[in-house]
């Protein structure tokens, strides 16, 4: 069953509402985490998403092993993927080349559409700011907007939220169809 992609900027709802898609699905949950607590903030941050969670859910940390993750999930759970900004991240600071993430993406996104049960993938739009002073910098926000492509591609259904508002995106194939 194809998944759901949720784009969009920092604090701009998509984890929440992953969270209300997964909760009304009736079905076991599996949440596949990809932060790391490099930082006494963070550690902050991660356990302020852990007590939010309901109890019943399963979470994974896969701060790079996301395809492996994905595979293991009980194949009847909701599976909820938050974030691919993280996981890119943390496979750069791996130094994992842009070839070996795309490659590491293409097999997410395939592995996530062939899932018999729903999945959403939480992901940020890091591109519509300004260019990256430094060179990783750029690298990483022309390699995440990639990254968010290829998801996009193969997903049921893509949207971008903005302040809480849910935007749906429509393919490039959808504007190259004869009228």
């Amino acid at each position: 069953m194809p998944y759901t992609f949720l784009i969009g900027g920092a604090r701009s709802g998509k984890s929440a509402l992953s969270s209300k898609m997964a909760a009304r699905a009736g079905t076991p949950v599996t949440l596949i985490a990809t932060a790391e607590a490099g930082d006494e903030e963070m550690a902050a941050r991660i356990a302020r998403h852990r007590a939010e969670r309901p109890a019943g859910w399963a979470t994974v940390e896969a701060p790079l092993a996301l395809l492996d993750a994905v595979r293991a999930a009980p194949p009847g759970d909701f599976l909820i993927v938050d974030c691919l900004t993280l996981w890119v991240s943390n496979l750069l600071g791996q130094e994992a080349t842009a070839d070996a993430v795309l490659a590491a993406a293409g097999a997410v996104a395939q592995a996530l559409a062939d899932r018999p049960a729903p999945a959403v993938v939480v992901s940020n739009e890091v591109g519509l700011g300004l260019v990256p002073m430094s060179p990783l910098g750029r690298e990483y926000r022309d390699l995440l907007g990639t990254v968010n492509t290829t998801f996009a591609t193969r997903a049921r259904r893509a949207a971008l939220l903005v302040a809480g508002h849910v935007h749906p995106l429509f393919s490039a194939a959808d504007f190259l169809e004869e009228p």
